[in-house]
């Protein structure tokens, strides 16, 4: 609660609006509004503990380690706020931008309470570019950066912007242990019962802090309103602002599949160009959703061809219907040569809905002269079989209920996958999505978001692997 709301006074203004007059040149969207919403009740008090993942270049800063701390310091000058960050300087320049603020006009319109020394005077006060105090109260403002010491120090509201300059160090497991080091040994020595601490990152690796902390300590998805005021004591709210959206929609970002979160600066064709760049990092950096490439269980060790060899001994197509909502159709087509090696000829990987993926799958078997379609039964299967076999009649599709163990298919096959099917050079490209879903699975099965492209390139080595050796065994008794 603020000092206005504690005295019966009503707050000055919304965050949003404080935005808007102190920085009139700020571009707002439906994602800033929210941003800022969750942001105006960290300030007031209504959120203790708050963790926000938003992608590179999309606001993170302005709002969260420029304007925050000045509403902040105007709805109570008596807040001690520290801004950290991967170095000295950076968390410097935030502090000299929220200074600026407090000087400006539009500000002492609104909070004329708030002030900082003006050149030499009040001698009393300090004002340099890593510290500043609010005059006649126990406010202040200090600046450090990551490993930077704050002696003596008690602080009421921690700000930690990006704690990891690059992808580099935050692939150093010795940086991030002394990254960890450095915040349980200065912020959470700093802080006392009432503290509060905002951690706002573009995400890099799965261990960085967000990682590590939301592993150790208990933390609630963001996901509508009211859990602000249902959070337990200790407990922190984790909100993470996707660049292309890809879960499912919540309160605080209704966008549907596949939108952009900003789609002004960033839209949907420069983030899938990004994307088809290096999917792993785009599924950390923007997505918010680090994968450690030692954890993973294909990474992009697929051998990858250029043309189709001459002994091409069958054509087929293997076909995962969506379970649920969220889920992705997989059906993918492939040859086989005299060896057993499967390539992979062309991929549906959609999220659409069943009548215009039955299309699209259709269209693709007619495209790659399949003779022969497996269908998994489960969910609908049998119902999408009987639709394909009605719009290509000239393919033999079959559907069958799949009763093993997903996780222990999928694991125990890895191996035989990596071994047996090759991708056209390319493939990151012409199926970004189906890409990046296989290459950044992990062996920790619970940890997978969508596990369909797994699922389905299973289910093909699973019935290809043993015909090839049948046909091996009966071309060896034949010779």
């Amino acid at each position: 609660m603020t000092k206005q709301e504690e005295k019966g006074e009503q707050t000055p203004c919304s965050f949003t609006d404080f935005a808007l007059k102190v920085y009139p040149f700020l571009e707002l969207t439906q994602f800033h509004a929210s941003y800022y919403k969750v942001l105006e009740a960290f300030a007031q008090g209504r959120i203790q503990k708050l963790i926000v993942s938003v992608p590179p270049q999309h606001g993170k800063s302005v709002g969260a380690t420029t304007l925050l701390p000045a509403y902040m310091l105007g709805l109570d000058p008596d807040t001690r706020i520290a801004i950290a960050s991967y170095s000295g300087t950076l968390a410097s320049k935030f502090n000299r931008r929220v200074q600026r603020i407090i000087d400006s006009r539009e500000y002492k319109e609104l909070f004329p309470e708030t002030t900082i020394k003006q050149g030499t005077k009040p001698a009393a006060y300090i004002r340099t570019s890593d510290e500043v105090e609010i005059i006649g109260r126990k406010g202040e403002l200090l600046s450090v950066g990551r490993e930077g010491s704050l002696t003596g120090n008690r602080v009421d509201c921690f700000i930690l912007d990006d704690l990891y300059k690059d992808a580099m160090e935050a692939q150093s497991p010795v940086v991030r242990g002394n990254c960890w080091e450095w915040y349980t040994s200065v912020v959470r020595t700093r802080m006392h019962n009432t503290s509060r601490e905002l951690i706002v990152f573009t995400r890099w690796h799965e261990e960085d802090l967000i990682g590590t902390l939301m592993r150790s300590e208990r933390c609630r998805m963001l996901n509508s309103w009211s859990d602000i005021d249902e959070v337990e004591s200790g407990e922190w709210l984790y909100l993470n602002y996707e660049a292309l959206k890809s879960s499912p929609a919540t309160e605080l970002d209704p966008r549907t599949e596949g939108e952009a979160l900003w789609p002004e600066q960033q839209s949907v064709e420069l983030l899938a160009t990004k994307r088809n760049l290096d999917p792993v990092r785009f599924e950390a950096m923007y997505q918010g959703h680090p994968t450690a490439r030692e954890g993973l269980l294909y990474s992009d060790k697929f051998r990858e061809y250029d043309t189709l060899p001459r002994d091409i001994v069958q054509r087929g197509n293997y076909t995962d219907t969506a379970d649920m909502g969220n889920d992705y159709l997989a059906s993918i087509c492939y040859a086989v040569d005299s060896d057993g090696v499967i390539y992979v000829t062309d991929v549906v990987y959609t999220q659409e809905a069943m009548e215009e993926s039955e299309r699209l799958v259709a269209e693709m078997l007619t495209r790659n002269d399949t003779r022969r379609s497996i269908v998994e039964s489960n969910n609908g299967g049998r119902g999408f079989a009987r639709a394909i076999q009605r719009l290509v009649p000239k393919v033999r599709v079959e559907w069958f209920h799949q009763s093993g163990n997903k996780e222990a298919r999928i694991l125990s096959n890895s191996a035989t996958v990596l071994h047996l099917v090759r991708m056209p050079r390319g493939w990151h490209l012409r199926w970004p999505e189906f890409y990046a879903h296989l290459t950044t699975y992990k062996r920790l099965f619970r940890a997978n978001r969508h596990d369909d492209a797994a699922d389905a390139i299973t289910g093909i080595v699973e019935r290809e692997a043993s015909t090839s050796s049948e046909r091996r065994w009966q071309r060896v008794r034949f010779i």
